[in-house]
């Protein structure tokens, strides 16, 4: 009975153990299946992490290119900028807010607006603000805001309205003078009535008291009184009527020449050093040649005056990209190493009858204005004490229309003579 036992049981486990290595195939089969799967899936998420990192990589790229893109828009900003947080600190300042403010960044980042202000003495009432270099300028602030409308801090603009406060003080200028010379010019045809009558009847005196020297040198005075009179109420309505109705391509050497001549008198007992710098562009210049010798003339001896002791005196012409009138334009300047103009004189230079010197009328400078104006140009000063001063003349170079009724208004020996006595500082 035992030895019937063995080969069953023998069998049984063959079968058990070829099952066994069927399960395990079967097992090794479904993990190698998985492997492999797994390595696919793997290879599929390293491409895709590929082209995620070099997408990321393209959108870091493009956030540097615009980061770097913005900050150049921002620093070359001719507009002043400083970014503060919710503090009220300076986070960010571009080169302009430097420049206008004067201070270095290191000197702006991480102070406040009003240390920064003190600092480059900006913190007055005044409108517009002056820089210490000259500007004018003006402070905005606008609120920032994150996309969900949180406040995130401030933005200050600091923008130079140096050349718009030059425009208003030049249109201040021109409609006060106007104004002015209006009202000088009825007055002086009000007094040259009853002036012709003085005349008429002080060279009767003279006539009728030949036999009376005494009596009749008074006439003489009266006479010779009324005659100054005369002079300088033409040269009122030469300020109120300009005649520049001559206008003529005339050579811009030969002119500053001319006008250097008429002022040698003056020139001969000084040690004035002086230079013509005539561009060569600049050969021609279209003017009322006998009026624009007057306005130079003017100029010329207001230098002197501002030169006592020696100094350099520097007549120059030269193109300008400006455009006057639709066409082209030419520079003239008049530069002296003088004294200088204090600011305060500065914006009444040109008005009739100011002047700071015991002789003359102050009527020079406010000439030379309307006759600039006549040629449909305009004449600005730039001064500072001690250091000189420069007339710059911007007449366009075309023929233009002229205002006055050109009667009787040319430059005359006696107004010549008038010219040279007149200087306004």
């Amino acid at each position: 009975m035992m030895l019937n036992r063995h080969p069953v049981s023998g069998t049984t486990d063959n079968a058990l153990l070829h099952e066994a290595f069927r399960s395990f195939d079967d097992a090794a089969a479904t993990l190698q299946q998985s492997y492999q799967t797994l390595t696919s899936r793997l290879e599929q998420l390293d491409v895709e992490l590929a082209d995620r990192n070099e997408a990321l990589g393209r959108n870091l790229r493009a956030n540097e290119e615009l980061r770097e893109h913005l900050t150049a828009i921002v620093e070359s900003l001719s507009t002043g900028l400083l970014v503060m947080d919710t503090e009220g600190t300076i986070t960010r300042c571009n080169q302009a807010g430097e420049q206008l403010l004067g201070l270095k960044r290191e000197q702006i980042l991480g102070h406040s607006l009003t240390t920064c202000l003190q600092e480059a003495q900006l913190d007055g009432d005044a409108y517009p603000l002056t820089t210490q270099q000259g500007a004018a300028v003006a402070l905005s602030t606008r609120a920032l805001q994150t996309g969900e409308g949180r406040h995130a801090g401030s933005v200050v603009l600091i923008q130079d309205v140096t050349a718009i406060r030059e425009l208003e003080d030049r249109l201040q200028r021109r409609n006060r003078l106007a104004a002015m010379g209006e009202m000088v010019g009825r007055i002086a045809h009000e007094i040259r009535n009853p002036l012709g009558s003085i005349e008429l009847f002080a060279s009767m005196l003279r006539r009728d008291l030949k036999g009376v020297p005494a009596l009749r040198g008074y006439a003489e005075h009266i006479s010779s009184s009324v005659h100054m009179m005369n002079r300088l109420l033409t040269n009122l309505l030469l300020y109120t009527k300009p005649d520049c109705s001559h206008g003529e391509w005339h050579e811009t050497e030969a002119l500053l020449l001319d006008s250097l001549t008429l002022a040698a008198h003056a020139i001969a007992s000084t040690r004035i050093d002086i230079r013509l710098e005539v561009d060569a562009h600049a050969a021609r210049i279209w003017c009322d040649p006998g009026q624009m010798k007057q306005v130079l003339l003017n100029l010329i001896l207001n230098s002197i005056h501002a030169m006592p002791g020696s100094g350099t005196l520097t007549l120059s012409a030269s193109p300008t990209e400006e455009q006057a009138h639709g066409g082209s334009a030419l520079r003239l300047s008049v530069s002296d190493t003088g004294v200088g103009i204090p600011a305060a004189q500065r914006s009444r230079i040109f008005d009739p009858f100011f002047t700071t010197r015991d002789e003359g009328t102050g009527l020079g400078l406010a000439i030379v204005h309307a006759i600039v104006e006549a040629h449909q140009g305009r004449i600005d000063v730039e001064s500072s004490e001690g250091r000189g001063t420069t007339f710059t003349i911007v007449l366009p170079q075309f023929p233009v229309s002229h205002r006055g009724d050109g009667a009787g208004l040319s430059m005359t020996t006696d107004q010549r003579h008038f010219v040279e006595e007149e200087t306004s500082a």
